[in-house]
This record gives C-alpha cells, structure tokens and sequence, in this order.
C-alpha cells in the first residue's frame, strides 16, 4: 500500500512566549510550508484552559484557516498540527487530523501507515471503545489512550514508548494531553521528523521548513525513537525507554527560500532557481589544484577503488536523474551501472557482493521503497552512498556516505531544480571515481569540471528565451497527447518530459527511446500528433544525430507536429521542425542539463492554461514515505 507524505508540526513555548506567537501561529505558518506534503485536508489542536481544544477541515489550508476564523481556539503555548494526504479513509472532515481519545482529552496526528491496524482495532472495539473516522491515525490514538491509562502512572512519554512497541508500519506520532499541558511526545519509525531548538520553546516538524522562520537549530532523529519536548528541554529514548541522543545541526537555508520571490508559484520560481542550484551544487568541491575533493564521501578511496559494479536505486524523476548518471559513470569510468527502481530492487533476488557500490538518489531522503533498498543492499555486505537534497534526513544517515545537492527547499511537488541538482552531484561522482581510478586523465576532467562550471550561466540563456516556449504550450493546451523522444542522455530527458507532463497537466504523454520508434511506438502517429525530439549535439561522438534526425523526418512524414529541442548551430534540424527551441552548447554528455529545461517550462505552462495547480497537483504529494 502507498502512502504519500503528510506535514506535521509541534510546539511548545513558556506562557511569556505568547507575547510573541502562540502556538497556533507557529502551527499555522509550518504547515503553510509542509502543505506541500499533504492537502487532502488540516487539522490543529492545542492545550488550553485544561483541555484539547482542535479545529479540522477537508480540503485545503485555508478552509482550516477559515474554520479557526468563526470558531477561535483559546491562546496557547502547545499544540500539534496536521495537513494530509489521504490513505486510510477519504479526505473528510472526520478523518483529517488531529484525532482524539480519552475523552476527548488526547490529541493525535500521524504520517505513514499504521500495518496492523485492523488487528487493534478488533482488540480496542472488545475493550468498548468507538470509532468516529475510517483512519488507521485513530487507532494509534486509541492505543495509546488506552495505554496511558491503564499503566497507572498516566506517563505520556512512557505512554508513547509503549504504544510504538506495539505498532508496526511506518510511522510519525505527535500527541499532546489536557493532563500534561507543557509537553508534546513524538515518536517515529521510517517516517520523517525532526526537532527544532529554541529559547524557550522547541519544535517538531516532518522537516525543518515546519519550524524554519523561528529556528535554525535543530536534532536529527534516528530510526525508533520517542522524543518529549518541553519550552526548556528535549529528551530522547528508544521505544525500550533507554536514553538515546540525536544529532545536531544547522539549516544552512532561511525562511526567504521557501517563498515565491514575485513568481506565481513555485514551480516557476524553482524552475527559475536552476543555475544557483546547479552552481551551488557545484561549489566547494575541488581543491587549490582542480581535484576533486568530496569531503561527504567518507568511505576509504581504496574500497572505491575495488568498486566492480555500480547500482543506482531511485524512483521517478530521481530514476531518471540516475538513468543519466549511467551513461556519465560508465563512460568515464568504465565501471558497469545499473539503474534499478528502489520499490522493485528487493524482490527480485538482485545480485550484490562488497564490490558493489549502491548509490541512492532521493530528492526527501525520505522515500521510503528506496531506504528498504539501501537497508536490504547493506545487509548483503553492499557500500552505499545517498545522493540527496535534505540535510538530516533517514537515507543519508543510514548511508555509508553521502553526497548532498544544494538545490535549496523545494515546495511544488512536481521536481525540477532537484533533478538538475541530483544528475550534478552524480557527474561529480562519477569523476570522482574516474579521478581514484586513473579512468581520465587530471586535464581531461578539469576540461569537464571547467564546462560544468559554465552550465548555470547557459541554463540561465534557457531561461531567458522562455516566451516562445511558453507561447507554444498556450497554444496546445487543449491537447490530449505529447510523445517524447530521445536518444543516449536524451532518453531519459524524453522520460522526463513526458513525466512532467502526465503529473502538472493530466493528459496521455509517453517518452521512448528514439530507436525504438520503428519497433512499435510509430503507430501511435497520426495527423497532428504532437512529438516532442531532444536531438544529440551533432558532435555527438556515437553519430546518434543523424539518426534521430531520421526519426524526426519519419514522424512528420506520418503526420506529426514536430517540435525539436537542439544544440545551438543546428541547422540540419530546422527544415524537418514545426518549432525549434536552442539551447547553449556544451559537452554531449551534459546536455540534459540544459534540454530538460524547456520540457519543464512547457509543463508548467500548459498545465497553467488549462487553469490546474501545478505546485500541488492531484493525487500526488512531495515523497512516498512507505511501501
């Protein structure tokens, strides 16, 4: 079963605190943030007066904000908040979160999936207890409820130790209780949370970006661990109730990030923020005399060197950022790669020895079928290293190494700047093992590193040449089907377009492989067929230009609109094109940098004609955090 992730926040502030914010202020401006994880529906509850006083609507923020807006909660210093997508009952009113038990005196909200619900909740109807929602998130409460009371010692923190140990699935719990007015217990299993330091008050978040415009300090958690934070103090265990200890750390990001700078969404605006993403991605990794330095990849340069064959685990967009990774690494460095979608790798009985390397790509680092992966490809004695965009979060911990992008909070759903980041971050890899290797020779990968370097300033030409591409998509937002093809490096551009397309704009788009046009896609041409062609530099050293031209003359010659994205100087293309979008030149293999960029914008801009959300599209929310 599939969920998708949900936004969580905590807060907890001495009563002086509140001269400032309450805790509703704190709860409602995180999950402005967090909405991209979750917005089928948001929830708040907060302790007040001796009670849990909670507001919950369907739907999204505002209608919450709305709701509050007729029917205030009292001022608060704690409180938990909620925005979801839904998975265990539909997005209602009843089953939006926060959920309460013991009389109403206990406040729950959960992401992730609680596996043996159904079997508790068998146990806790014998025990008299009922039901107002369809959710597994009620049960959880429940449980605990039931276990806070009959302990004897009404500990929350016990309470919630107890109850984890009980759980099974994937889990982030958040509980507050009319009895303990100046706590909130968390606790977390192959779900994202993290903890926010204060003066004075602390916080929860699924990430930093719940709690980023009051603190940069925060505690990453490890796997099974409870957390209790008062306004004055953090104390962490494991669900045994033995003390335990996160690690600390700065978000390098402030609030300004996550905001739309003048853009209409932000979409745009990290579509937009591509060349700072990839120079800041870039940045720092060579020394005074050109050679690569990654300080992250904290795994000895011999065992690197005894590497025989390279995995890549990722899903979606970052599958597509590793299917390029392949044809960098395995040709600057003549090591076998295989590229492997996380949620299929550990049922196939895939082949893995202590030479393998296993790289992990995860925009969240949180994507739960890749962290199985990783787990399963360490247990049969793999090195693994994570490429990821998310300080602090459960893959790169639990990673051998890792390799962080710098692409900054990304908000819209869809991915953009993170996969121009994560395909970076990859090259760089591969030259780092082209560089311990003795694959390439030191001048020929300061030459690569040196056209890298020139990459951001030439996406950024891309950028500034987006009308005709944005006045081609208005013009077709009425249509029902894009094909995408490409070849080498362009293949997985092609997957990616396509990708982009299906998830901001609901309508039919494949991408192929342009030599399998002949081998049966052909036949989905006919008059008008909109084809878009990411065609090879002509310098191309496989001669693959020529060939994909061909494809272009076979498809328009059937009754296609051809639409070509092509190497600046390319005129071999233009007579065989309805329309034809430039790009700056560089090196064949670093092209999807720059061709992937007008697809996004043509994305961005149909899905925006027909009137759609493309920061939060249907159906679909920033990570998959279980299986």
């Amino acid at each position: 079963m599939l969920s998708l992730m949900c936004g969580i926040v905590g807060y907890v502030g001495l009563p002086s605190q509140l001269q400032e914010h309450t805790a509703l202020d704190v709860l409602m401006e995180g999950l402005k943030r967090l909405e991209y994880r979750g917005y089928d529906s948001a929830g708040v509850a907060v302790v007040a007066n001796g009670e849990v006083q909670h507001r919950k609507k369907a739907g999204k923020l505002a209608n919450l904000s709305s709701e509050l807006e007729q029917h205030p909660v009292d001022k608060a210093s704690v409180g938990i908040g909620h925005t979801r997508w839904a998975t265990h009952g539909g997005p209602t009113d009843v089953n939006a979160h926060p959920h309460l038990a013991d009389d109403d005196q206990l406040s729950l909200i959960h992401n992730g999936i609680i596996e043996n619900y159904a079997t508790l909740k068998q146990e806790l109807l014998a025990d008299g207890v009922t039901f107002r929602s369809e959710t597994d998130t009620e049960v959880a409460a429940a449980l605990l409820a039931k276990i806070y009371r009959t302990t004897g010692n009404q500990d929350l923190t016990r309470s919630m130790q107890l109850a984890s140990q009980r759980l099974e699935g994937a889990f982030t719990l958040l509980a507050v209780h009319a009895d303990h007015p100046g706590m909130v217990v968390a606790s977390r299993r192959n779900s994202p949370l993290v903890v926010g330091l204060g003066e004075g008050e602390n916080f929860l978040g699924s990430d930093v970006s719940g709690f980023i415009d009051f603190t940069r300090d925060a505690i990453e958690l490890a796997q099974d661990q409870v957390v209790t934070i008062t306004p004055d103090s953090v104390e962490i265990t494991d669900f045994m109730g033995n003390p335990a200890e996160g690690k600390q750390f700065t978000v390098d990001w402030d609030a300004s990030a996550a905001e739309k700078d003048g853009y209409d969404t932000f979409m745009e605006k990290e579509i937009h923020d591509q060349p700072h993403a990839v120079a800041d991605t870039l940045l720092g990794r060579t020394d005074a005399a050109g050679q690569l330095i990654l300080d992250e990849l904290r795994i000895d340069p011999e065992e690197l060197k005894s590497i025989t064959k390279i995995i890549v685990l990722a899903c979606g967009t970052s599958a597509y950022a590793g299917m390029v990774a392949k044809y960098a690494i395995e040709h600057w460095c003549r090591i076998p790669v295989e590229v492997e979608l996380s949620h299929e790798f550990r049922y196939r009985d895939p082949i893995i020895d202590p030479n393998t390397l296993v790289v992990s790509i995860s925009q969240s680092g949180e994507t739960m079928d890749t962290l199985m992966a990783v787990r399963y490809a360490k247990e049969q004695g793999a090195r693994t290293v994570s490429i990821c965009n998310t300080n602090g979060s459960t893959i790169p911990r639990e990673s051998d190494a890792v390799l962080y992008t710098h692409a900054g909070p990304e908000i819209a759903v869809a991915s953009t700047k993170a996969f121009l980041a994560q395909i970076t971050a990859a090259y760089l890899l591969g030259l780092y093992l082209a560089q311990l290797n003795k694959k390439l020779y030191s001048q020929a990968i300061k030459d690569i590193l040196a056209q890298l370097a020139e990459i951001p300033a030439k996406i950024q030409t891309v950028l500034d040449q987006a009308d005709q591409v944005k006045e081609l998509a208005r013009s077709m937002k009425d249509t029902g089907s894009v094909l995408f093809l490409g070849r080498n490096v362009g293949y997985p551009v092609a997957l990616e377009g396509a990708l982009k397309l299906k998830e901001l704009a609901y309508i039919h788009a494949e991408g192929f492989a342009a030599g399998e046009l002949k081998h049966g896609p052909i036949a989905l041409i006919d008059e008008g067929q909109p084809v878009f062609v990411v065609v090879p530099s002509p310098m191309d050293r496989h001669s693959l230009h020529a060939k994909v031209v061909s494809n272009i003359q076979e498809v328009r010659a059937r009754g296609a609109k051809t639409i070509v994205v092509a190497e600046q100087g390319d005129e071999d293309v233009k007579q065989y094109a309805e329309t034809t979008f430039y790009v700056p030149e560089t090196l064949p293999m670093l092209m999807p940098l720059l061709t992937t960029v007008p697809l996004q914008i043509f994305a961005l801009e149909l899905a925006s004609a027909k009137g759609y959300d493309v920061d939060q599209p249907r159906n679909l929310a920033k990570s998959v955090t279980v299986e």
